[in-house]
């Protein structure tokens, strides 16, 4: 209903449509993708799994395996800051890594 059609008197007020400049994104989350190297070795790559993201063994081999034989592996997601922080991480430690928008 239009402002001067809407009702008029004493204790009515007329609210008006709040204006909205806000996008909103989607909320994807970050992903870090180890990628497979010709210089780290399989033990390397585990350890350092195990001591930055704390995966257990099996785990971390798992993602090594991948690295290994499909030349990548997703080995976190999160946010954009923590993932970055991620991917630095790993590069202290030598490995290839980068980060992404996840599918």
């Amino acid at each position: 209903m239009p402002a001067s059609d809407a009702p008029t008197g004493p204790g009515v007020d007329v609210l008006e449509q709040p204006v909205v400049d806000e996008v909103v994104l989607e909320d994807r989350p970050w992903v870090v993708i180890v990628w497979n190297d010709p210089i780290n070795l399989m033990s390397w790559v585990t350890f350092v799994l195990q001591k930055l993201f704390g995966y257990g063994l099996d785990k971390a081999t798992a993602l090594m395996l991948d690295v290994h034989e499909k030349g990548r592996a997703v080995v976190s997601s999160g946010t954009q800051e923590q993932s970055e922080l991620h991917v630095f991480r790993l590069h202290e430690h030598g490995l290839w890594a980068t980060l992404e928008h996840d599918e």
